[in-house]
């Protein structure tokens, strides 16, 4: 039995988000206006990219409450989140030896590293439920460098933390990536999992 359609569930909630990091908040309204002017996917995770690797390079600073590795599992903190849930900007943490599974994003994607190293595993994307899944090719990414980790047509990855600090990386989606469901798959079968990667917040780890 195939689990390709997404199962019926409640939509969860977007919670506007804005940051405090004014290098962050001046990024943000340039993405706002990217979309704004209808470009398609390619076009507009290019110039998103470009534009994360510009702002990377400035050297901002982020807070530890947006940086800290949790203990059992990767986390991604919200630093910007769009009203109308058009994009999100996440402060993505691994922490040594932890990753994810292979999974998709269900919209575009571009993910600069802040700090730290990250191992990327890419495969194609299934055309066909419960077929093993095609590897296509690992890469590590340092800090300051960026990537367009997914189209919505080519969307199906593995991330690890690839040296020996967490790493923290810029992640900028196409949704409100903290309510927005996705797959997950095992590689060796094609079977498909939904999930949500809802938000870590801050405030709650200090409780």
């Amino acid at each position: 039995m195939t689990t390709q359609q997404q199962p019926q569930q409640q939509a969860q909630q977007i919670v506007p988000v804005a940051t405090d990091v004014p290098e962050l908040a001046a990024f943000a309204q340039r993405v706002e206006q990217l979309i704004a002017q209808g470009l398609d996917e390619q076009a507009l995770t290019a110039a998103v990219r470009d534009d994360l690797e510009r702002t990377l390079a400035t050297g901002f600073e982020l807070s530890s409450e947006v940086t800290a590795p949790d203990p059992d599992r990767y986390v991604m903190y919200p630093l910007h989140v769009a009203a109308d849930g058009s994009f999100s900007i996440a402060s993505a943490v691994w922490n040594v030896g932890q990753g994810t599974p292979v999974h998709g994003h269900e919209t575009w994607g571009v993910v600069g590293i802040h700090r730290g190293v990250e191992v990327e595993t890419r495969f194609q994307k299934p055309i066909a439920p419960d077929l093993p899944l095609v590897e296509e090719g690992t890469d590590e990414w340092t800090a300051g460098q960026v990537t367009v980790c997914c189209t919505t047509d080519d969307d199906v990855h593995q991330v690890r933390c690839g040296g020996d600090e967490p790493v923290v990386g810029i992640h900028v989606y196409g949704a409100d990536i903290g309510t927005l469901p996705r797959r997950s798959y095992d590689p060796a079968t094609g079977a498909v999992h939904w999930f949500t990667s809802t938000w870590a917040r801050p405030e709650e780890r200090d409780q």
